[in-house]
């Protein structure tokens, strides 16, 4: 990576001073070798890619090809065309002045070309940081050509400029991006004739301005973000631009549980109330990224839309939040969820999925409640052998009732919990700890997972459950 002391100021200092100008894909790869030979990567954060997303961006890269990610939403497809600015050197040299970042030994402006013919060894340079040099466009029908072109500007032409001066041009956002990383995010909704100006751009480097033709060597990465249905199946992208990425790079959901849970750990942000701790037990953290991957799984959610890790986050965050409310109320020591806290996530379920069937005769909460179902029911296969669970429903067989309720405190459920053999034990073991929080939280997991077993019947009434044989 070169380094350069910002303070140098002309072009005669850079000269003296060794500076050797390259291209941005020669930079960008550069770099990128040097960070493979030291064995890392710019990608961090970015679980579950190390052996398909990110090699494949990275073989751009070396290749020096323009790319597109192609995911649905919450596949970090933007966080991944972000991470690119860290290939770029720190800091490089541009003409005072320049419009679009020229480089002080090969301008390409004709303003850039003026002030290095006029000034010489003498004309002054400036320094921007790497940061400055990436531009991201979300991609609406409203987007112009002059938005990311260019324009002729009228108070230029009002100076006295001649319509032939290519001074008389107000530079769009791809000109400004010269020497940088142009991101355009859902490509597809671009107008066609947009879509033409800039595969012009990206190839031949030709472009025409309200019928004023200059030729423009910009050196630009352009880096795209579509949903693969709106690029491969509606038609919404011209062919001729898809040819001009020559890297098309396809983003995935993490694959298992635990990569899932990896990233809701690392995003998700729980207020901390001060003497009220939190504790999310291991079956319930499982619950909540199960609920996700069920609803990727299921034929009511619309598939082609996709089902971000967002909800799995937001997920996360309301069921701590609703067992800190829980914990407030009841004046509790430590805030731990429970599988009744699970109603608070229709919440924050619904809005992140976009359901194919719910209607008149089944609400969006219907299918979400099922989605809780299958979630917890899975989990408690994985967690609970029921030949294990011999002694408990043997006590259910002899006129052993259990009625629990959301707001019930959680000494609640430690009375007579002896008089149930095998409960205590199984709980105790499953919540890793003898607190009544966690306690209370293991013998509804294991309650609601015996009903869904269909080895304990279920009552509900008025906001309480009454687990009772079957």
């Amino acid at each position: 990576m070169q380094t350069l002391p910002p303070e140098i100021g002309t072009l005669g200092a850079l000269r003296r001073a060794g500076f050797e100008p390259r291209s941005l894909r020669e930079e960008m790869r550069s770099n990128l070798v040097a960070l493979l030979r030291d064995g890392r990567h710019i990608f961090d954060g970015m679980h579950g890619y190390d052996d398909s997303v990110i090699p494949a961006v990275e073989n751009a890269i070396l290749c020096g090809h323009d790319l597109i990610f192609l995911g649905e939403r919450g596949q970090g497809k933007t966080r991944m065309v972000r991470s690119l600015v860290a290939l770029l050197d720190e800091w490089l040299p541009v003409v005072a002045g320049s419009e679009i970042q020229d480089d002080p030994f090969a301008p390409v402006s004709a303003a850039g070309r003026a002030r290095v013919a006029e000034a010489g060894d003498d004309c002054e340079v400036v320094w921007i940081h790497r940061n400055d040099r990436y531009v991201e466009k979300l991609a609406t029908p409203d987007v112009s050509i002059a938005d990311l072109i260019g324009d002729v500007d009228p108070v230029k032409v009002a100076e006295g400029r001649s319509l032939s001066d290519e001074g008389t041009i107000h530079f769009g956002l791809l000109p400004r991006t010269n020497r940088g990383i142009f991101c355009i995010n859902e490509l597809p909704d671009l107008a066609e004739k947009v879509q033409v100006g800039l595969f012009n751009v990206m190839e031949e480097r030709d472009v025409q301005v309200k019928g004023y033709r200059m030729r423009l060597p910009l050196d630009v990465l352009v880096v795209a973000s579509a949903n693969p249905e709106d690029y491969t199946s509606r038609g919404r992208i011209i062919t001729p631009l898809k040819d001009r990425y020559a890297a098309q790079v396809r983003t995935h959901y993490p694959p298992t549980r635990d990569l899932e849970l990896a990233i809701v750990a690392q995003e998700a942000r729980v207020p901390e109330l001060a003497g009220l701790p939190a504790h999310l037990p291991g079956f319930m953290a499982d619950i909540v990224a199960e609920l996700t991957f069920a609803a990727r799984r299921s034929p009511d959610v619309n598939q082609s839309s996709g089902v971000s890790v967002r909800m799995s986050i937001a997920n996360h965050e309301t069921l701590l939040a609703a067992a800190m409310r829980r914990a407030l109320l009841a004046g509790e020591g430590e805030a731990v969820p429970r599988i009744s806290d699970l109603a608070a996530l229709d919440s924050s379920t619904v809005g992140k999925l976009e359901l194919e069937f719910a209607g008149d005769d089944r609400s969006e909460f219907a299918i979400v409640r099922e989605l809780h179902r299958g979630a917890v029911k899975r989990v408690f296969d994985e967690r609970i052998p029921l030949e294990g669970m011999a002694s408990v429903l043997e006590s259910f067989d002899q006129g052993w009732k259990i009625e629990i309720s959301g707001g019930m405190a959680s000494s609640e459920y430690l009375a007579g919990l002896d008089s149930i053999r095998g409960l205590r034990d199984a709980a105790t073991r499953l919540a890793g700890g003898g607190s009544p929080g966690r306690l209370a939280s293991a013998i509804e997991f294991i309650l609601e997972g015996l009903h869904l077993s269909n080895r304990l019947n279920k009552t509900t009434r008025n906001g309480s459950a009454l687990y009772a044989s079957t």
